[in-house]
């Protein structure tokens, strides 16, 4: 059983350990898009060790195929960079791509979500976004279009970790939890037996 510890029973932090600073070192977003980045680069390789078939394999209640549902997110991925900054150069073909041409666009989608991160961002600043195709607009703040890029991602790598899971694969962990302590930024102390 979990315990919270009640605000006055809080070890008092010093000033050099507060997390209220002068200045940030880093975007205040920029742990979220590398736990997203890395989390689906986690799933691809673990998509690249089952077979053909099992990549064609579709679950009720999810995107598609495990493959279908993976072009969707990296693809979908690079759509939210293009509005977002208006670079071409992040759109993507995903319709014939494999999972190693994925993993590497998805490569490129972290380096360019860290870039844009690394911007004077205005959340409230409205972007459009308009299909070539239909003409279809949609008229979005920057802090939702970045929720939502998270979110999308989320929702899908999790649809893809449950067909992994229906066809006896166990996926990887790809939690936020397991994100930090992989990167070294979280220590987790566990009980003596």
């Amino acid at each position: 059983m979990l315990s919270v510890m009640a605000m006055s029973e809080w070890p008092r932090r010093s000033l050099t350990t507060s997390c209220y600073t002068d200045r940030m070192t880093k975007a205040l977003l920029e742990d979220a898009f590398r736990h997203h980045v890395w989390a689906t680069l986690r799933l691809i390789d673990a998509c690249l060790l089952v077979s053909p078939a099992q990549l064609r394999t579709a679950v009720p209640g999810t995107y598609g195929s495990i493959l279908q549902t993976m072009r969707h997110l990296v693809e979908d991925d690079a759509w939210h960079l293009f509005t977002m900054t208006a670079d071409r150069a992040t759109l993507i073909d995903e319709s014939q791509m494999g999972l190693t041409e994925l993993r590497a666009a998805m490569e490129r989608n972290g380096a360019a979500w860290s870039r844009l991160l690394g911007e004077h961002l205005d959340p409230d600043a409205v972007l459009r976004e308009v299909d070539e195709g239909d003409g279809y607009q949609r008229d979005a703040p920057l802090g939702i279009r970045l929720a939502e890029a998270l979110h999308h991602g989320t929702e899908h790598r999790s649809q893809i970790c449950t067909a992994l899971t229906v066809l006896s694969v166990k996926p990887p962990s790809i939690d936020v939890w397991s994100f930090g302590v992989e990167d070294g930024r979280i220590v987790e102390v566990f009980p003596s037996p």
